[in-house]
């Protein structure tokens, strides 16, 4: 099951299902075809609202980004221990 981490801290967001993942993948930017780190911030939580995101998967990003303005998070396949 993919899971999300955030890169800056290294906090495990926790797992998702595969359609939550397929929904950011084909939501966020990819600046090659195996990107597997996108950038969030407060515009971005509102666009994946907007754009009919399961209120669990938005309930998770916005728990992983706190108090702050903006993160970036990556996705594995949840076999990985996160660095």
């Amino acid at each position: 099951m993919p899971r999300l981490i955030r890169l800056d801290t290294g906090a495990e967001l926790g797992a998702i299902s595969d359609v939550h993942l397929k929904f950011l993948v084909d939501q966020l930017e990819e600046e090659h075809d195996d990107d597997k780190d996108y950038f969030i911030d407060r515009d971005t939580m509102e666009l994946l609202s907007d754009n009919g995101a399961d209120p669990e998967l938005l309930a998770q990003l916005e728990k992983g980004l706190g108090d702050d303005d903006e993160m970036t998070i990556a996705w594995d396949d949840g076999t990985a221990t996160p660095e």
